[in-house]
């Protein structure tokens, strides 16, 4: 049964409401790093947990671990104007700093953050491939280690 707008609204403030709880704290852990630090993995997450994972459906904190390719890899390159190769990186760090920290208070598994890390070492030259060339189409793109 699909659900009318105002219930959904209604759902997403329910799980934006969670999401402050997991940013605060994840915001403790941050504390020791700088301010301009803090607000950058702040916003990276919370914008991946508040916006990204609340589009085309009404996806928890959780369930987010599984969904960092279809974000970093699709999402973020396509709908996110300051989408780099760089910005895909740090976004990356932060996602991965978040949900380390997530583990650390035993709100995910070990099996849910090991999937995530591994994701994104194994994909993020391509990841960044494919964002310098959307943003670029007309010029060849090559990660050099």
């Amino acid at each position: 049964m699909a659900m009318d707008y105002a219930e959904y609204e209604r759902k997403c403030d329910e799980v934006r409401k969670v999401n402050a709880g997991y940013l605060d704290i994840f915001e403790h852990d941050l504390q020791g790093l700088a301010p301009r630090t803090i607000e950058k993995h702040l916003n990276n997450v919370e914008f991946y947990l508040n916006e990204f994972l609340l589009y085309y459906d009404i996806l928890t904190m959780q369930q987010g671990t599984s969904q960092i390719g279809w974000y970093l890899g699709d999402y973020f390159i396509r709908k996110c104007m300051w989408s780099t190769p760089g910005t895909i990186k740090t976004t990356a760090a932060s996602i991965k700093k978040f949900y380390k920290s997530m583990l650390t208070h035993g709100l995910i598994e070990q099996r849910q953050f090991d999937m995530l890390s591994d994701e994104i070492k194994d994909n993020m030259k391509d990841w960044q491939a494919d964002c310098a060339r959307y943003n670029n189409p007309d010029e060849e793109y090559y990660l050099w280690d």
